[in-house]
């Protein structure tokens, strides 16, 4: 296997955080480019000679320029992430998710990026009626974060040409423990309260939510790095597991730990429900997720029992929101 040189924004996020460590095995250099926002998540692997870690800003052209030369392969996962945190600063929301994005593009294109591996959502659907959503459906984005997802789709895509190989992925929430952990996300929000609180709060509960967990996520990542470039390029492919309502959701992570746990049912706004199908990357790449919620919670478990996870419900790190308001990005 030839070793490459891969270029991740925010890859000292959630998923990123889970993912640089599986690619540095396979003997690939890595290069963080992320402004550490969560500290630092790569303590244990920063002396690894294959691992470049740059503090900078995804909208620091000159930054990124200087630090892509020699790679091949570019991982886009920088963004504020999910709905409120973009609602909390639009117009830092759109800096960072769409204006910065075409420039890295045009950058990746002149330092001869080969493969662009881009991190959509699948929240660019909207609410749809059909029973499953597939890529071919049209995009109906609801909110900022989603649209300037779909947005920068279509410049990837328009972006394509030889030598240039983009690759859209969709993915389903994703759950489950990373040392950059999240307590913001639906299945990793009603585990930590049913440990610390032995409760769970369902707000409405018949809303279905796709995911995925990260262990699957990550290996994704790791697939798209070597797939052939005919068999991705110009590619969009959802990505998830299990499509379960709130309340399903509940039940599995009461069924998994095992204890006595209340869920309590409160009214909610907020109706909107996903069933995305990942049909199409099973018959085209062959990837199909082989790991459940119940080990997605039970990771979670198991870190709280090594202690690897402290004041998880006041803890800025964990969260998003918190950490963004306490740092006062701009």
């Amino acid at each position: 296997m030839k070793t490459k040189k891969i270029f991740i924004t925010g890859g000292a996020g959630y998923v990123g955080s889970s993912l640089v460590p599986k690619i540095l095995q396979l003997g690939h250099e890595v290069v963080v480019f992320d402004l550490f926002m969560y500290g630092d998540v790569f303590f244990n692997i920063k002396k690894n000679p294959k691992l470049k870690l740059v503090k900078s800003d995804i909208r620091n052209s000159k930054d990124i320029r200087k630090h892509i030369k020699d790679c091949d392969t570019v991982i886009h996962l920088a963004c504020i992430s999910n709905d409120p945190s973009f609602e909390l600063n639009p117009e830092l929301g759109k800096s960072i998710n769409y204006d910065a994005f075409k420039p890295l593009v045009e950058i990746s294109k002149e330092e001869g990026i080969e493969r662009f591996i881009y991190a959509s959502s699948s929240s660019v659907y909207g609410v749809k009626n059909e029973l499953e959503v597939t890529e071919d459906l049209s995009l109906e984005p609801l909110t900022d974060y989603s649209k300037y997802k779909a947005l920068c789709e279509e410049i990837l895509l328009s972006n394509k040409e030889k030598g240039f190989y983009p690759l859209i992925i969709r993915p389903a929430t994703v759950c489950g423990y990373a040392q950059r952990l999240r307590l913001d996300l639906t299945v990793n929000i009603l585990t930590n309260h049913a440990i610390n609180n032995g409760i769970i709060k369902v707000f409405g509960g018949s809303q279905k939510r796709p995911n995925i967990n990260i262990d699957d996520m990550t290996d994704l990542y790791l697939n798209c790095i070597n797939y052939p470039l005919d068999k991705i390029d110009s590619k969009v492919f959802n990505v998830g597991y299990e499509n379960h309502s709130i309340d399903e959701i509940a039940d599995i992570v009461r069924n998994t730990l095992k204890k006595k746990i209340d869920i309590v049912h409160e009214k909610t706004d907020d109706l909107r429900s996903y069933h995305v199908s990942s049909k199409k990357i099973e018959k085209e790449l062959g990837f199909v997720p082989k790991r459940t919620i119940n080990e997605a919670v039970e990771s979670i478990n198991q870190a709280f029992n090594k202690k690897l996870i402290t004041n998880s419900m006041i803890d800025n790190r964990y969260y998003n929101i918190k950490t963004m308001q306490n740092i006062n990005l701009q």
